[in-house]
């Protein structure tokens, strides 16, 4: 298993066989890596204050038959509480799936999905047990041309055409994301509401419960979104559509960055914007 705390690397195309980690990164350029399916992008930043740390952790696993994990998770609890929270999910899934890699080599194999839950639910007792900190999470998991979400939290997973329309996405578990889903509250009025910032599940929680949703299909020109709440509380819905959706992955990942990076930055009150820290990864299928 390795551990990225790149500064700078650019395309650093690389295929991984181990889990690969993303904590406490600081990352200027998107790392590039390969799946035998497809192609990621992931980039993390802490918020932009100085001596920040980054809370968000983030995830590549590999699995056997093409398959992939792709995961982020947000810590709360205080900067080194919920930096230490979500690093302990990403690490327990990573070491969880390298120990269980002979009990996966089916796709098909209920193995991949009890050792998802079987991770959370050991991370959630023991962050239970520690009595601070805990964390969001966001797994995608990549199968046979297809994709399956789990989710605890406001961390989301969108899956987007490539012509503009979002196919399908989850719900953030926050009192917000509940009434934008119900047609209560609109996109604009979530964005600067004042309970934006709670979320109503976590890891870490005595009532802590994973959504998981089916199995749906993924096209050629569809792009997979994996993020934390740094990315979607700074920019509206048809701002991330349209900078993920075309040209190559590399450089919507770049445009991604740089656009919440400059929203965060900007004081402007006619826009959304927080500084966060801000973790995402894009997985396009290789043609």
């Amino acid at each position: 298993m390795s551990e990225v705390e790149r500064s700078a690397r650019g395309r650093a195309d690389t295929k991984p066989e181990e889990p690969v980690l993303f904590v406490q990164s600081a990352l200027a350029e998107p790392v590039m890596l390969e799946t035998a399916s497809g192609r990621v992008a992931v980039y993390s930043r802490p918020a932009p204050y100085r001596d920040r740390v980054n809370e968000d952790s983030a995830v590549l696993i590999p699995l056997a038959n093409a398959g992939a994990l792709l995961v982020v998770a947000d810590g709360v609890g205080g900067a080194r509480e919920g930096a230490r929270a979500s690093r302990r999910m990403v690490t327990r899934l990573a070491t969880g799936f390298t120990r269980a890699a002979s009990n996966v080599a089916d796709p098909a194999h209920p193995s991949i999905r009890s050792a998802t839950l079987d991770a959370v639910e050991e991370t959630n007792r023991e962050l239970l047990e520690r009595g601070s900190g805990s964390t969001t999470l966001a797994i995608a998991e990549l199968r046979d041309g297809q994709v399956r979400p789990y989710h605890v939290g406001d961390s989301e997973i969108w899956l987007i055409g490539g012509g503009g329309k979002i196919r399908w996405r989850t719900t953030s578990h926050s009192p917000t994301g509940y009434a934008v889903e119900a047609g209560l509250l609109a996109e604009s009025e979530a964005l600067g509401h004042d309970e934006r910032h709670l979320i109503s599940n976590a890891v870490g929680a005595s009532d802590m419960r994973v959504e998981i949703g089916s199995f749906q299909p993924m096209r050629p020109r569809d792009t997979l979104l994996v993020g934390t709440d740094g990315l979607f509380d700074n920019l509206r819905t048809r701002e991330v559509v349209e900078i993920v959706r075309k040209g190559p992955l590399h450089v919507a990942a770049r445009s991604l960055a740089r656009a919440a990076a400059e929203r965060m930055a900007a004081h402007d009150e006619t826009e959304p914007g927080k500084p966060d820290d801000l973790t995402f990864l894009l997985y396009r299928r290789l043609r």
